[in-house]
C-alpha cells in the first residue's frame, strides 16, 4: 500500500518535471511544415525521455489508503474511505440516506 503511494508520488514529480518538454517535442512533431529529418529527431528525443514521465501512466489513487479503484475525482478518497468518513460525520453535507 505505502509502495503505492510513493511510486505514484514519483510518477508524478516525473510528469510535472518533463511535462513541457513533452509538449514542446510533440507540437515540432507535429508542425508539416519543419523538414522530416528534423522532426524524426524529435521524436527520437521524445523516445528517450523516460516512460514513467508520461501522463497516461498515472493512475488515480486514495490519498488515504492507496487503493487505484472507485476513486473520486473531487475528493480523492475511494469509495470505501469515503463511506467511512462520512459515516463518522467527517465529510460535511454527506449523509446517509433514508426513507
Amino acid at each position: 500500500m505505502a509502495n503505492s503511494i510513493q511510486r505514484d508520488k514519483k510518477r508524478r514529480n516525473l510528469v510535472y518535471k518533463y511535462e513541457t518538454q513533452r509538449v514542446e517535442y510533440k507540437s515540432l512533431i507535429a508542425n508539416r511544415s519543419i523538414p522530416i529529418e528534423l522532426r524524426n529527431y524529435y521524436v527520437n528525443k521524445l523516445n528517450k525521455l523516460s516512460r514513467s514521465s508520461s501522463t497516461t501512466r498515472l493512475r488515480n489513487r486514495c490519498i488515504k489508503t492507496g487503493r487505484s479503484r472507485a476513486v473520486y475525482r473531487f475528493c480523492k478518497l475511494s469509495r470505501i474511505t469515503m463511506r467511512q468518513l462520512a459515516a463518522q460525520g467527517f465529510i460535511m453535507g454527506l449523509t446517509k440516506t433514508s426513507w
